[in-house]
């Protein structure tokens, strides 16, 4: 072994000699190919997979409002949208209606959308679709030698990511001389090129109490939950605003590519006025679901598309309804739309829609995926507790859309169905034209958990391979992907960590299995030979017993097949650690090796500077903010290894010890 792999074999401050390390590995156990990870109780290693879909175009509108149906301000024109396979364009708004009021009569029942009026429009993440901002988030597929394991980075703007050059909102942005933060209704910039953290200016945001932010060269994109803002950062001691647009629907998401920015908007069931069933009322049940279907009869276009408002100027609808794609399966009935836009021009929009409830959103590179989330099946023996879909999504099958991205554009590219659900975006990952998703159980299939590959053919999107029953009667807590592996997470009385090579998309196999107390929710490489696990587990507590708290493992990930934890850092029982919910509370500094990540105890939040060495990790806490201002907290990089601890009204430097040289 040469100085540089003895080096790495402890943890990396630098590029690591990957092609060298892996051969090694490979060689050591016969095997093909081998990574890492990403959060939550199971660990699998994946191999790479194919994505596509059904080929078709999009269309922009022209310039200025107009009728109903055409598109407001943004874009130029081309030909009318084509769709084929799983997408069908709609054609005109009456037959767009047309398929709403068909598929929507269907789904009420006597008291409202499918009896369950509190679950209309759920969203990707369980929100209420008039509610807030949820996100607030080349290489050879079959070529192991070139496989890395490091995937997960800080994007430039210093938000710790779940893709490397796909940037995404947060409260903190930073083009590593000024930062910006949004906090309570302003937006505040902040010199940090000198020894201290000075402040500048502040701005006001109107209606925008929950906002986060992108930065796009000169410009501060503010997102809120149905309002976007424009700010002029050229001068960060005259920040201006410039441009606002309102909308009718909540955004569920934005995503950052260079200086374009796509925001997801999630249009779920309409509000009506539909009756209830009553003795005193005289309406029986089978009366008030004739009288309910009539109501969802009698609705317009206006009630299932968005709309959209530019300076406060008059409210558009936002899409063409000839333009809107309409599956040709069932799928969950809503719609979501896709505004592409340049950082410097908001009110000058590319938009794609599709007839369906498929905000659940991940964006690689050059791909943007929108997936159907139905019922699942609870590990505890309930098959639809965690349905979170009103509509056809109870068929145990998940559809996945395929938006190709070209500048502000997005084009449709297809669809595929599979068996299972998609839990969420991390669920999801694309590289080199190959999809991958973990998926949870449904009625469609077994119990256990299941990695699917899915490969283009042409308009489709086909399943290529398949590993079924990946722990029965476990809760899949968390995935995450590295280049040729996945690591999945499952959760019920032990923190199982299953290592899965699928260096042959068509055959994985299992490589090993790792079982400890508690569980991960988040997992952070660092490097290719360590992997940082956040969770929880059986901590000591003050009264000798064992308590349940905030927990951090350090995982030695040399050998797929036999992984071990070297390390943990137990919190004290009853904290929790913030980054199991929201990855962008944790940070890790290469060069000083030391990760940075905030721990929740009662009403007090602490930053945890976990410094690595030998295997091991010590902690020093520091207290970085009280009560609900908790969750604003951020850690911020900065170039020379240097850290800006952020919180809901302050920023400064994080002391981090020396460097690791």
């Amino acid at each position: 072994m040469t100085d540089l792999e003895r080096l790495w074999d402890d943890l990396p401050v630098g590029p690591a000699p990957t092609d060298r390390i892996l051969r090694a590995a490979r060689a050591e156990r016969g095997g093909r190919r081998r990574a890492l990870l990403r959060p939550t109780g199971t660990v699998l290693a994946l191999g790479a997979l194919a994505a596509a879909f059904v080929a078709g175009t999009h269309v922009t509108g022209g310039d200025g409002p107009g009728e109903p149906g055409d598109r407001p301000y943004g874009g130029a024109a081309t030909g009318p949208a084509t769709f084929s396979g799983a997408l069908v364009a709609a054609g005109s708004c009456e037959a767009l209606l047309e398929h709403y009021v068909d598929a929507g009569r269907e789904l009420v029942g006597p008291w409202g959308w499918d009896g369950l009026p509190y679950l209309v429009g759920l969203g990707a993440d369980g929100a209420i679709p008039r509610g807030g901002f949820g996100g607030a988030m080349q290489r050879n597929a079959y070529a192991p030698d070139q496989a890395k394991v490091t995937r997960s980075t800080s994007s430039d703007t210093g938000t710790n990511v779940q893709e490397a050059g796909v940037d995404e909102p947060d409260v903190v942005k930073t083009d590593g001389e000024v930062l910006y933060r949004v906090a309570d209704g302003r937006l505040t910039s902040y010199d940090v090129s000198g020894p201290d953290v000075e402040r500048i200016a502040s701005v006001a945001l109107t209606g925008m109490p929950d906002a986060e932010i992108l930065l796009a060269g000169d410009t501060v994109v503010v997102v809120g939950e149905d309002r976007l803002l424009s700010v002029d950062v050229a001068d960060p001691a005259a920040m201006e605003l410039r441009s606002r647009v309102d909308l009718t629907s909540p955004v569920v998401t934005a995503r950052q590519h260079g200086d374009d920015v796509r925001l997801v908007v999630s249009t779920g069931l309409p509000d009506l006025p539909f009756v209830q069933p009553g003795r005193r009322r005289g309406i029986s049940q089978a009366e008030a679901t004739r009288r309910n279907r009539a109501v969802v009869a009698d609705t317009t276009i206006a009630d299932w598309l968005p709309r959209a408002s530019l300076d406060r100027g008059p409210e558009e609808q936002l899409s063409d309804c000839a333009d809107v794609a309409v599956p040709s399966a069932t799928a969950p009935l809503g719609t979501t739309t896709v505004l592409g836009f340049t950082g410097s021009d908001v009110g000058a929009w590319d938009v794609t829609a599709i007839a369906a409830d498929a905000s659940t959103t991940y964006s690689s590179t050059d791909h943007l995926f929108l997936a159907t989330t139905g019922e699942t099946v609870d590990p505890w023996g309930c098959a639809t507790c965690t349905s979170r879909t009103v509509g056809p999504a109870g068929d145990g099958t998940t559809q996945v859309f395929d938006l190709e991205l070209d500048g502000i554009r997005t084009r449709y590219a297809g669809a595929g169905r599979v068996d299972g659900a998609v839990r969420d975006r991390w669920s999801m990952d694309e590289a080199d034209g190959v999809l991958r998703l973990a998926l949870s159980p449904t009625s469609e299939t077994g119990t256990g958990n299941a990695v699917v590959t899915l490969r283009r053919e042409g308009d489709e999107l086909l399943e290529v391979g398949r590993l079924e029953g990946i722990a029965p009667g476990e809760d899949l807590t968390a995935v995450r992907w590295f280049d040729d592996l996945a690591v999945l997470v499952t959760f019920r009385q032990v923190d199982p960590l299953f290592t899965v090579d699928l260096g042959d998309p068509r055959a994985p196999r299992l490589l090993g299995e790792l079982k400890i107390p508690g569980f991960s929710s988040y997992l952070h490489p660092l490097g290719e030979r360590r992997l940082l696990g956040v969770g929880e587990g059986p901590v000591p507590a003050r009264d000798g017993r064992t308590g349940w708290g905030a927990q951090v493992g350090l995982f030695d990930v040399t050998d797929l097949t036999d992984v071990r934890r070297l390390d943990t850092v137990d919190y004290p029982a009853g904290s929790w650690a913030g980054a199991t919910a929201d990855p962008r509370q944790l940070t890790w500094v290469p060069g000083r090796r030391t990760v940075v990540t905030v721990v929740r105890r009662g009403r007090a939040g602490y930053v945890s500077v976990l410094r690595l060495a030998e295997g091991r990790m010590s902690n020093r806490m520091v207290l970085a903010e009280r009560g609900d201002d908790v969750d604003a907290v951020r850690l911020v990089p900065l170039a020379g290894d240097r850290v800006v601890l952020v919180t809901d009204d302050d920023a400064s430097f994080l002391p981090l010890g020396p460097s690791a040289g």
